[in-house]
């Protein structure tokens, strides 16, 4: 097997790191952007940027060349949102016909606002069946440390989606397979917002209730938008929806969380991102997943409160106001009184 995983960031590298132990006398290969990241990981045998601390295998190799990917049963897809179309462009002349495609990728594309797979797909769609999504909550700085972690793949076949199950499973690690790629990948990129907004509450001084409150309410307005955008429902019940919002919005290794405390505590986002190397993928998503909300006519006050916080200098105690006096609504609007039984 021959196996490329694009992106040296900290996912990217565990995800090689995984690969490589599993199979030692395969090639896989982790490329990076720069040619000193290459060098050092080479040397060190440690990604010191994104992952310090966590071994890489001897059989592991890195490069700076795409044209590495040449003829690559797998390519592993872990670049930011931002830069997956021009990645998956670059790609074309080398993939064949065969390869799969795994996008490890959480977010939306601006302008376009299409999923991950769909911008894969439209660059290399002599490859559109062959991709398959990897999601769930799995922070790398675990994973790379073998702590019992689970994840979903979602793929347009199950063949694919069986293949890439087998392909990553470990003792420490287990994948499930899910045949709704538009779910998986919506619950994915969308509770990167309800993260930003957790830690922004965190950032106010606010406590618990207010978290449990923004985490509940937040996965009923992803899977609102996300029926509207023909997902299951019951997707976002599994990991890549409440599985991967909880572990967002609770844990100090989430990115996305600690740039709302510091958005809470007064930093603007164009602060918070030019703080760190690392891509802080809510502040894209919000603004285009408050487009695809209107574009569906989906209420999502959580988004849109987080939206004009990042776009519109609304200050944050405001946005928190506006939400808690809203008109009064229904939890679940689906139900009726006089239609439960008791």
């Amino acid at each position: 097997m021959k196996a490329v995983v694009i992106g040296a960031g900290s996912w990217g590298t565990a995800l090689a790191r995984m690969l490589a132990q599993k199979y030692p006398q395969d090639t896989v290969t982790l490329w990076a952007r720069r040619p000193e990241a290459v060098e050092s990981m080479t040397v060190n045998r440690q990604n010191d940027a994104y992952l310090p601390g966590v071994l890489l295998p001897e059989s592991l190799a890195f490069t700076y060349d795409l044209a590495v990917t040449r003829d690559a049963d797998v390519i592993v897809l872990a670049v930011p949102s931002h830069a997956v179309r021009q990645t998956a462009a670059a790609l074309a002349s080398y993939v064949s016909s065969d390869t799969i495609i795994v996008s490890a990728t959480k977010g939306l594309e601006q302008g376009s606002l299409k999923r991950m797979s769909q911008v894969i797909g439209e660059e290399l769609p002599s490859l559109a069946s062959q991709i398959a999504i990897l999601t769930g909550p799995n922070h790398a700085e675990e994973v790379s440390r073998e702590h019992p972690s689970a994840t979903v793949v979602a793929a347009p076949t199950k063949a694919v989606a069986e293949y890439v199950q087998d392909l990553f499973i470990l003792p420490y690690f287990r994948v499930y397979t899910n045949p709704d790629v538009i779910g998986v990948e919506l619950g994915g990129a969308l509770k990167n917002i309800i993260a930003l907004s957790a830690g922004i509450a965190t950032g106010l001084g606010f406590g618990d209730n207010t978290k449990a409150a923004l985490m509940t309410r937040g996965l009923a307005e992803i899977t609102r938008l996300g029926v509207a955008m023909n997902a299951n429902a019951l997707t976002f019940a599994g990991l890549s929806g409440i599985g991967d919002l909880v572990v967002t919005c609770t844990s100090s290794h989430s990115r996305n969380h600690r740039a709302g405390v510091q958005i809470g505590q007064g930093k603007t986002a164009s602060e918070v991102q030019a703080a760190t190397s690392m891509v802080i993928e809510s502040i894209r998503t919000t603004q285009a997943a408050y487009q695809l909300a209107q574009h569906h006519a989906v209420s999502m006050p959580i988004t849109t409160a987080a939206y004009q916080v990042l776009y519109e200098a609304k200050h944050p105690k405001e946005a928190v106001l506006e939400l808690m006096t809203r008109g009064r609504t229904h939890e679940v609007e689906e139900l009726a009184f006089g239609q439960t039984a008791w």
